[in-house]
Order: structure tokens, then C-alpha cells, then sequence
């Protein structure tokens, strides 16, 4: 016990180390969460939106089209030629998107990284709207569509959050369809960043070689070519709980099955602690999980099973997966079922909570190691409505965690018992 909370003091001197501010520019207030970290010469930032991800979208794929096209640089260096200064000066400069957010990264030696900044002014200022341009990220996203076509994992997992947010964005491809792709014009790319790339949306992530007064300096210059927008909140999306079972058949040999259910816990709840022990134990911990124990290793029905408790701001729920032989679907639809109900029914032994505490807590400092993984803790604090430093709370919380505690907590979502089954299969 000793040893542990030493470790939890150590952990909570390297995660308190990030300070949040807020930078005003054209009467907007931007959240600025920094850290300074001088044990290697590289600074990188992250430029996030939120409300601005693939729920967002006003076109199904509009928002992962966008994010590839400003991968293509400034319309007037073209693609390669942007491509080319950046490499010239080993500078990462990269965008990408989530369901629920917008992400410009950039990352280089300190001693490149003014240059960086210029660079993504430039971004921002000029992107690459051009046919060309646009021809070649479709070409390239329906390409990636049609290889899906044959990914039994992308469209049972697909399926099944069709059938749990059925009418929604979740169930829809992010990448969208080969049809919505070929629909969607340089002027909806326009639109899409014109109203989500602005200073309502804007949160900054920022660490490295660099003091707070030079950050500040940087991030309100790029700040300053941001307009003000009208943000958008993304509405809240909740699960269907229902028992069902949706068969695709293809042609396989293998049944690739994702499960799904509510989860009603919210993103800013008190007891993510112990949302984080229950999931770990009844299936994201690998073996020794009791997914695991009960499918692959008592049964040896597949080769890995596995299950998460997915909380986001818009949606939580509880999802998993495992992969099997044709002949062997139905009795591992029915064994996911068994022990999802055993857990919530017996909860777990005090075995079980120990083992799990001594995992969670003695592996947090590799989670940690990296400038990176602690800027990245420090944003999900801040983007779940939670302190900095919330995350070592929840370490000593975990370390405190009485069994009858975890388990009423674990009886208390019996929503979860309301699995709905995507099996893609093949004949037997």
C-alpha cells in the first residue's frame, strides 16, 4: 500500500505539471492548455474545434473530405510543394477528425518551429481549393470505401451502432458513402470550414522547449486568422437498449460479431473511477478479463473477445467484440450474454478488484512518459468538464475503492444487459 501511494505522489508532480488560460482575441475567449517540458528540443500544438467532428457533418463524409484536403497544402505552393518545405524542415504538419472533433497538429524542433507556424498560417489562409485537388482526395476516400466493402469487422461494427443510434450520424459511415462522396463540391468544404473553423470552437494544446509568454505569443498570431463563428453544440445521442440479432451474410468463414448496449453514464460523472475498474474487469484488461476467461480460455471460442464502456460528451455505451467460427456464433452470442449478466447480477470478487487496482495504478506512469500522453490527459480534463489534475483524483479514488462499492455501482447499470448483436457470417 506504501508503495502505491508513493507512486500516486510521483504521478500527480508529472500530471499537474499542464496549466489552462484563456486567450482573448476578437472578444472570443480560447481555452490555452500548455505544459513546458525542456527535456528535448521539440515543441508541438494541437489546434482543436470542437462541435466541428464527422457528427457535424451536413453531408455524410464532408467532414473526413475536408480534413484531406487541407492535408494537400496551400493552393498556391499545390500539394507537393507544401509537402516539400515542410520535409525541408522536418516539420509535422497534419489534419485529421474525430466524431466530435477537428484536429491541426503541428510538431517540429524548437529551432523550426516559428517557421512551422508560418507555415500553418499559410494553411489556413490558403488552402488548396482546387478540382484537382478535390478529384484526388475523393479518389482516394472511395477507394478506401471499396476496400471496406470487404472489412467484415468495419461493417459489423458499422451495423451495430446502426442498430443502437439508428437515425443518427453514429450510424452512418464517417467516410460516407461512394455517392455522398462523389456529391459533395468545393464549396460544401468551403462552408464546412468557413462555420466550424473559428474562435468559438477553438481550443489549443500546446508543450515543449518553449516558455508560456513565447507560446502565448505564437498560438494569438495564429489565433488572429481565425473568424468568429456561430458554434453549434452537438446534440446528445442515448443508446437503445434492445436484445437483438442482426445477420449479414458474406462470404466467409469466420462470424465477425460486435455487441452493443446504453451506458448511462455520463461524460462529467463523478464515478468514472469506477467506470473504469468495471469495464476493466468484465472485458478491456485482456486475460483475465472475464470476456476472456469465459470465451476464449474456459470455452475456446475465439481467439481474443473483448468489451469497452465508451463514454464521449454526445454518447456513451457499452460495446464489444470477438470473432469466431461459423458453427460457433450462436453459442458465443449466447456466452457474451451469460457473463454480462453474471457480472451484473453477482458483481465481482474482491480477487478481481485488487488485481485491477494493481494494474490501473502501477501502469498510469506509462501512460505518461511522453509530452504527448500528458498534453493529451490534460485536453480530455478539460473537454469532460473536469479540473486538471482530475485524472490523479481519480488514482487515489481507484486505490480506495471498497468492493460493496464497486458493486453497487455495477448493479446499478443493468442497461447494459440490453445487448444488441451485429453477427457477419458466412454459411455454415
Amino acid at each position: 500500500m506504501k508503495k502505491i501511494v508513493i507512486l500516486i505522489i510521483v504521478i500527480q508532480g508529472v500530471l499537474m505539471s499542464a496549466s489552462l488560460e484563456s486567450l482573448k482575441v476578437k472578444n472570443s475567449e480560447v481555452p490555452f492548455i500548455f505544459e513546458e517540458d525542456k527535456n528535448l528540443p521539440i515543441i508541438s500544438m494541437q489546434l482543436v474545434f470542437k462541435n466541428s467532428g464527422s457528427m457535424s457533418d451536413s453531408k455524410n463524409g464532408l467532414v473526413k473530405l475536408t480534413a484531406k484536403l487541407l492535408n494537400e497544402g496551400t493552393k498556391k505552393d499545390g500539394s507537393v510543394g507544401f509537402a516539400r518545405r515542410l520535409e525541408n524542415r522536418a516539420i509535422n504538419l497534419s489534419v485529421h477528425s474525430g466524431s466530435e472533433t477537428f484536429v491541426i497538429e503541428l510538431s517540429s524542433l524548437k529551432s523550426e518551429f516559428n517557421y512551422g507556424v508560418e507555415l500553418l498560417k499559410e494553411l489556413l489562409s490558403d488552402p488548396n481549393y482546387t478540382k484537382e485537388s478535390l478529384k484526388k482526395v475523393k479518389t482516394q476516400t472511395i477507394g478506401e470505401l471499396k476496400r471496406k466493402e470487404s472489412d467484415f469487422d468495419y461493417i459489423s461494427m458499422l451495423k451495430m451502432k446502426g442498430m443502437i443510434f439508428p437515425n443518427t450520424p453514429l450510424a452512418k459511415p464517417s467516410l460516407g458513402t461512394i455517392k455522398s462522396v462523389e456529391s459533395i463540391s468545393l464549396e460544401d468544404i468551403k462552408k464546412q470550414i468557413e462555420t466550424h473553423l473559428g474562435l468559438e470552437n477553438a481550443i489549443v494544446v500546446m508543450g515543449g522547449d518553449i516558455n508560456q509568454t513565447e507560446a502565448t505569443e505564437l498560438v494569438s498570431s495564429i489565433l488572429d486568422i481565425l473568424p468568429n463563428i456561430k458554434s453549434t453544440s452537438i446534440p446528445t445521442l442515448k443508446a437503445i437498449g434492445k436484445e437483438q440479432i442482426e445477420v449479414t451474410k458474406v462470404e466467409s468463414k469466420q462470424a465477425y460479431i460486435y455487441f452493443g448496449s446504453p451506458l448511462n453514464i455520463p461524460f462529467d460523472s463523478k464515478e468514472l473511477y469506477l467506470s473504469k475498474v468495471a469495464s476493466f474487469i468484465l472485458g478491456s484488461s485482456g486475460f483475465g478479463s472475464r470476456l476472456m476467461e469465459e470465451i476464449r480460455v474456459k470455452k475456446g471460442l475465439a481467439y481474443s473477445a473483448y468489451s469497452r464502456f465508451s463514454i464521449n460528451r454526445t454518447h456513451s455505451y457499452f460495446w464489444g467484440y470477438l470473432q469466431t467460427k461459423v458453427k460457433s456464433k450462436d453459442e458465443a452470442v449466447k456466452s457474451v450474454k451469460e457473463v454480462v449478466n453474471n457480472f451484473l447480477d453477482k458483481g465481482v470478487t474482491k480477487e478481481e478488484l485488487e488485481s485491477a487496482k494493481q494494474f490501473l495504478l502501477g501502469s498510469e506512469p506509462l501512460r505518461n512518459e511522453t509530452l504527448s500522453q500528458r498534453l493529451n490527459r490534460a485536453f480530455q480534463e478539460y473537454y469532460h468538464n473536469r479540473p486538471l489534475g482530475a485524472t490523479v483524483k481519480d488514482l487515489e479514488k481507484i486505490n480506495s475503492i471498497k468492493l460493496d462499492e464497486l458493486n453497487s455501482f455495477i448493479s446499478n447499470h443493468k442497461e447494459i444487459d440490453k445487448i444488441s448483436f451485429s453477427v457477419v457470417t458466412g454459411d455454415i
